[in-house]
């Protein structure tokens, strides 16, 4: 089958970002099937609870692709995210990336590294200090700060960085790790 925009092509959903979006979720796809075959980082093993001090990051570059998905997704089609002409009058002068988006990498972060799979996310705290750019490289980093081993709780600061060191996130998360049951 064709490229077609919501063309199934047997390996993934295929939308109407082009060759750019299909090779981005081909790329993503790729990294489920090797998470799923547990082959993926874990900074803490699935289950265990973690130390204070322990931390684990992940980074992405955020992409026009990742910006336009995520506003499909959501509906949150605010021109400062997506329309690049009213972007230029706006106070950053060009446009941004949803906060969220960009939090969303430290979910990433506490479902597959640190504490890692099987962690259920209680809360957040977030406060957003920057902006984060369409071809921002930004690291999600979370540090254990407290356990509660009675009710397996875990709270962890959580930072996302820019590219040229800034802070563009910070914040608390509280997660329960739970034991995941045996294949």
């Amino acid at each position: 089958m064709t490229g077609k925009p919501g063309a199934r092509t047997g390996r993934r959903e295929v939308c109407a970002a082009g060759d750019h979006g299909r090779r981005e979720a081909g790329a993503a796809h790729d990294r489920l099937q090797e998470a799923e075959a547990g082959r993926t980082h874990r900074s803490s093993g699935a289950g265990r609870l973690p130390a204070v001090g322990e931390r684990a990051s992940f980074s992405k570059t955020i992409t026009e692709t990742d910006v336009v998905l995520y506003a499909g997704l959501t509906g949150d089609f605010n021109p400062v995210h997506v329309d690049g002409r009213a972007a230029a009058r706006s106070l950053f002068n060009r446009r941004v990336a949803h906060g969220l988006l960009t939090a969303g990498l430290i979910s990433t972060v506490l479902g597959t590294k640190l504490p890692g799979p099987g962690s259920i996310y209680l809360g957040q705290e977030l406060r957003f200090t920057r902006p984060v750019f369409i071809g921002d490289t930004v690291t999600a980093t979370v540090e254990v700060v407290e356990v509660v081993a009675e009710n397996r709780k875990v709270r962890l600061r959580t930072v996302c960085t820019n590219d040229r060191g800034e802070t563009v996130i910070e914040g608390e998360a509280l997660v329960m790790v739970a034991d995941l049951p045996a294949d």
